[in-house]
């Protein structure tokens, strides 16, 4: 199948203002464009491509005082599959852990595993190792937390999450990510385009997904604690530790966000058109 994903964000900057967007779609998915999602400004201002320390496409700009308009409207190849099952995937002892997985065992900004440790022990001990032990965080994350955008809050932690027991799909992603590093398995934040593919109605309001992977059986495999059933149609823009280190824009002055849309819609393959944009998630 083809999916048109795409976003609009339109800020008011009282001054010149340098921002950090994080927004196009992950090099893994490079063979699957078929629509480059080019970000573009409004009014036009240089933009300085670079790869972070983890490896996410991002975007340096300076944007001018007044109203910009951020925007990109992309055409990625998918499978047309459900998220991967695969119950038999082991965990791995952390001494033969690759070297790279390691940071992913520690913890960050939102995700306290010193504060969790203890109370993973006593929920996740007596589970069976590997694919099974993440699944039984995700089951338990998903009937812990719930589900509203009343709840969202930039500066919710894990701990918090787990005390307050409600949140977004990110609070959703960093509890179960700081349980799994809890319990020695290597986990990291993921955020992209999520749409309802494949879901019946109603449906969401349009907006950046989080999710996570963890680390078993020698591949990372996606887990989603907030919708807890395999999904159709992810596309994955960056990976982190945790929500820190994949924000979508990272401003460095004052601004106000005026407007906020996303869409992720399946393109109609017998005509070749794709839907207009919409609010749908």
């Amino acid at each position: 199948m083809k999916i048109r994903v795409g976003f609009e964000m339109i800020y008011e900057f009282p001054q010149p203002t340098p921002l950090i967007a994080v927004m196009g779609i992950h090099f893994t998915r490079a063979s699957d464009i078929i629509v480059p999602d080019y970000l573009t400004s409004q009014p036009s201002v240089p933009i300085t491509p670079y790869r972070d320390g983890f490896g996410n496409w991002c975007s340096r700009i300076v944007a001018p005082a007044g109203r910009v308009r951020l925007s990109a409207d992309g055409t990625v190849r998918d499978s047309g599959l459900p998220d991967v099952i695969v119950p038999s995937a082991a965990q791995h002892a952390v001494e033969d852990l690759p070297p790279d997985t390691i940071v992913y065992l520690l913890g960050s900004r939102y995700c306290e595993t010193d504060r969790l440790s203890d109370v993973a022990w006593k929920l996740f001990e007596k589970t069976t190792p590997g694919w099974a032990r993440v699944q039984a965080i995700c089951d338990f994350v998903h009937g812990h937390i719930a589900f509203g955008y009343e709840h969202a809050r930039a500066t919710k932690t894990a701990w918090e999450a787990f005390n307050e027991r409600k949140g977004v799909c990110r609070d959703y992603a960093h509890l179960a990510i700081s349980f799994c590093r809890c319990m020695n398995i290597p986990a990291r934040y993921c955020t992209g385009y999520l749409g309802d593919i494949g879901m019946p109605p109603p449906y969401s309001p349009g907006d950046f997904a989080g999710w996570f992977e963890a680390y078993l059986g020698g591949r990372w495999y996606t887990f989603d604690a907030r919708n807890n059933i395999p999904r159709i149609g992810r596309v994955l823009i960056a990976q982190g530790r945790d929500a820190a280190d994949v924000p979508i824009t990272q401003t460095f002055g004052p601004n106000t966000l005026l407007s906020f849309k996303v869409w992720t819609d399946e393109v109609a393959e017998t005509s070749g058109a794709a839907s207009s944009p919409s609010d749908r998630d």
